[in-house]
């Protein structure tokens, strides 16, 4: 049984610092806090730590290419090189302009909205970007697994095991996560660099066998035409086709999230990193040219190379057709080696996809209330992350194909969101054929997003699940955390410090008024109902609190207080916060610790059902807000003696 301080232990490891990822996930860090704009890594340097997730997909795209499209791959890759890059491209180029400290299209759209309606719709993206990442763990593990198992030097021994060590894969991955993931980007460099190198061998004996084998391009050319007829049909078809190669687009969302760590210019700003951008929009341009040119070359020596049967599934080439071309034509021993230089890729391609989760969810979830405290800390997030890869890839069969659907999801509902903000950011901007431009990759991206769910509903459907999961453990927290004390700050003018300190001679007395018409008689009626309702005399000496609700969806925020004094005689202080009872507890703690003083405030009963009136507290910040403010001072103070007291009448 553990003891009272190996608990303690065990949990202060658990929640041990930040993520590294998101401690600015606020964007309110101050000077100090924030790391210098001009530190960080080479732009290509950084491009390696995206490109463990870009890169490694020519572990399992030709083949999945073959299988969507079989004699078509070729035409169809290069359809969606094209979409990469004159769509995606740009766009995320924008988004890198617009959303320079890692943030993504998320934050624009969130920018953009507000009230529920924003917060709901930016966890509906959360959840296509959990199915993203999380997909990309598990399909990253199960394609590992499969190079391993089907490598011929371990098939007999390993190929009953696809799902332990799929499952082993990703433990290891939250393994290293929870002893700590500081510094990626030199294994990256090393990982990327010796991939990329061995798969450029590949690719050049690909073509050297298609050169000296000239019946395989006869073979092609005319399966191709018996099949489709002619050239525009053969393009009809492709465009018809290419949604479902949509994996070769992932990374971007990637290569955005990485933005902080690239080194930007000695005079940069956390306003305006200029070098950082520029780095960046590099970094995107640079990686889509490579993955371009790979997408289109091994499209082609896999199709034509490779024997149709060979991709299905049980088939040798299935998910790994590169490297069955590598065992074929280059031998066991170089086969082996990149074998291992795949899994090694795809694995790490997890560490990439599970450093967005950290950075991405407790930028967010956090503050708006829509998970605990803990929710901030590595180590539990790693452990619920590692189990719903677990989950999922128990659900999947760690199957790599059945994955695809889900993963292609998650990319194209992200891109389709980053089209639609640089759309409506181009449109404030004024930029009127940029808005144009957008647009119409907007449309490509909603069309390649809407095939891609008719064509395999599942990828919908565990983005659904995500999506419901998020709701409803945000829904949960929420409720948990409603009588949290969850103003950030507080200042008050000068105006409003005067009127403190002056009441601060005698007894502290604050009304809570809700601002109606603000006359003499609303100010004058409500001091003698407060003096009626509790017995006070014409002595006692009152300041007005008025607070004035922006947008009840803000869970954590910053109060701020203004003194006026209105129609000669009566004090009052104006708050504006997102909860009136959260608003007048921060208020009351802050008068008692800066005058050292127990301050009373005075309520009116609220007429109505209970139960509706906590809703409205709930969801709007008001409601019966006499026994909320008790309640929220209750939580924030537990000691009775210090605790500023609460008068109803």
């Amino acid at each position: 049984m553990a003891t009272p301080v190996h608990t303690s232990r065990l949990r202060a490891w658990m929640l041990e610092g930040l993520s590294d990822m998101a401690r600015h996930q606020s964007g309110k860090g101050t000077a100090a806090q924030a790391p210098a704009a001009h530190k960080g890594q080479r732009w290509w340097r950084v491009m390696c730590l995206t490109g463990v997730d870009y890169f490694s997909t020519l572990g399992y795209q030709p083949g999945i290419a073959a299988l969507a499209a079989g004699l078509l791959s070729p035409i169809a890759t290069i359809v969606l090189v094209i979409v990469t890059l004159a769509g995606a491209l740009p766009v995320y180029r924008r988004v890198a302009e617009e959303s320079p400290h890692g943030e993504g299209s998320i934050a624009m759209l969130e920018r953009l909205l507000s009230f529920w309606q924003g917060k709901l719709f930016v966890l509906a993206l959360l959840g296509f970007a959990a199915t993203d990442f999380l997909i990309t763990i598990t399909l990253s593990a199960a394609d590992a697994a499969t190079h391993l198992v089907e490598n011929p030097h371990f098939t007999s021994v390993l190929h009953s095991y696809q799902m332990v060590i799929t499952l082993v894969l990703v433990a290891l991955l939250g393994a290293v996560f929870m002893k700590g993931f500081l510094e990626a980007i030199g294994v990256a460099v090393v990982l990327v660099g010796i991939y990329l190198a061995l798969n450029v061998v590949v690719v050049v004996v690909g073509f050297w066998h298609v050169a000296t084998q000239g019946h395989v391009v006869t073979d092609w050319t005319h399966g191709l035409t018996a099949e489709h007829g002619n050239v525009f049909v053969m393009i009809g078809v492709a465009l018809i086709i290419f949604p479902k190669l949509a994996l070769g687009m992932s990374g971007f969302e990637t290569g955005v999230a990485v933005m902080p760590h690239v080194e930007g210019d000695p005079g940069d700003t956390e306003e305006r990193p200029a070098g950082r951008i520029r780095g960046t929009k590099q970094l995107l341009t640079t990686a889509a040219v490579i993955m371009s040119v790979f997408l289109i070359a091994t499209s082609f020596i896999t199709t034509l190379l490779i024997p149709e049967k060979d991709f299905e599934n049980g088939g040798p080439a299935n998910g790994r057709a590169l490297a069955y071309l590598a065992h074929q034509y280059l031998g066991g021993g170089f086969g082996t080696v990149y074998d291992f230089s795949t899994i090694a890729i795809l694995w790490f391609a997890g560490a990439s996809a599970m450093a967005g989760l950290l950075n991405l969810m407790p930028r967010y979830l956090p503050r708006y209330g829509m998970a605990p405290h803990w929710a901030r800390a590595v180590r539990p997030m790693v452990l619920v992350f590692t189990l719903v890869a677990f989950l999922v890839t128990w659900i999947f069969d760690a199957d790599v194909d059945a994955q695809g659907g889900a993963y292609a999801t998650g990319v194209l509902v992200l891109m389709s969101s980053a089209a639609i903000a640089v759309t409506i950011a181009a449109r404030e901007a004024g930029q009127r054929n940029w808005m144009i431009g957008f647009a119409v990759i907007s449309v490509v991206f909603l069309y390649t997003t809407a095939v891609n769910v008719v064509e395999r509903p599942d990828g919908v459907k565990i983005g659904a699940c995500f999506i419901a999961g998020i709701m409803l453990v945000s829904l949960l927290s929420r409720l948990a955390r409603a009588f949290e004390l969850r103003v950030t700050s507080v200042e008050l003018d000068d105006m409003a410090q005067r009127f403190v300190r002056d009441i601060a001679s005698r007894k502290i007395r604050l009304i809570a008024n809700e601002p109606d018409r603000r006359d003499v008689a609303e100010y004058r009626d409500k001091t003698q109902q407060i003096r009626a309702d509790n017995d006070l005399s014409e002595s006692d000496d009152f300041v007005f609190v008025e607070v004035t609700v922006l947008d009840a969806s803000e869970f954590e925020a910053g109060l701020t207080v203004r003194g006026e004094v209105l129609h000669g005689r009566y004090r009052v202080l104006s708050l504006e916060s997102s909860s009136i009872p959260n608003a007048l507890a921060a208020l009351l703690l802050h008068v008692r610790d800066t005058t050292g003083q127990r301050p009373h405030m005075y309520f009116e009963w609220t007429e109505g059902n209970p139960f509706t009136q906590f809703l409205r507290f709930f969801l709007f910040g008001q409601g019966e807000v006499a026994p909320t403010t008790r309640e929220v001072l209750r939580e924030a103070e537990p000691d009775r003696d210090r605790r500023p007291r609460v008068h109803v009448g």
